[in-house]
């Protein structure tokens, strides 16, 4: 369950504080031009310090099978994020989302992880970055494992670059395989404040690092 209400007229700025409130975005389909604001009462959560790394994923990443880039191709992933797939043939991402989040993108708010096979974008994520904190919008994968992937390397991002709260909005079972679990409202505001108010650089960890399959596993676990 969560509790929802009437956006009005959203800008990043205000986006921002919302954020920092723990609210945010969503709209009723790709078709609704409107947005509204959603506050869960249990809030999702992975603990950066408590991520669980399947064996089988452990070994694809250190493999390097897939190129990984960082904020390369956002409307790319935005847009792959937004495709039908198996189990969700409609999506909540609007034009206004992608607007919005692209001027975060453009201000260095949000960030993408991808995840690349042969130059063909086949995964990715991407989020809202605030203080120490990092808000996970969507993820999406064409290919077997690809947004796994992707989570494993911003993973090993954020815990290179002092994050200290990476939020999930919800917990599916997707992400509960990873350690994801819910809090309560108030135990999560508390959370978001002293993470928030943490330094955290998101380009602490380079670029080449991700091009080392292990290097990531070691990181992210």
């Amino acid at each position: 369950m969560s509790e929802g209400g009437s956006s009005g007229e959203i800008t990043t700025g205000l986006l921002l504080k919302a954020y920092a409130c723990g609210l945010f975005p969503m709209a009723e389909s790709a078709d609704e031009p409107g947005l509204f604001w959603v506050e869960p009462r249990e809030r999702g959560i992975l603990p950066l310090d408590g991520f669980h790394l399947p064996r089988r994923l452990a070994r694809t990443v250190a493999s390097g099978r897939f190129e990984i880039r960082i904020d390369s191709a956002f409307d790319a992933v935005i847009a792959g994020c937004a495709e039908a797939a198996p189990g969700r043939e409609r999506t909540w991402i609007n034009q206004k989302i992608r607007t919005l989040y692209g001027e975060l993108f453009d201000l260095g708010h949000c960030h993408t992880v991808e995840v690349w096979d042969g130059g063909r974008l086949v995964g990715g994520l991407y989020g809202v970055a605030l203080g120490g904190a990092f808000f996970g919008e969507s993820m999406f994968h064409r290919e077997r494992d690809a947004s796994k992937v992707a989570l494993v390397h911003l993973v090993a991002r954020l815990r290179r670059g002092g994050f200290t709260l990476l939020d999930t909005q919800f917990v599916t079972e997707h992400l509960r395989q990873f350690g994801a679990t819910e809090v309560p409202k108030k135990t999560y505001l508390q959370m978001l404040q002293k993470s928030i108010a943490t330094p955290a650089d998101w380009d602490a960890l380079p670029v080449d690092a991700h091009r080392d399959g292990r290097y990531i596993v070691s990181a992210a676990r």
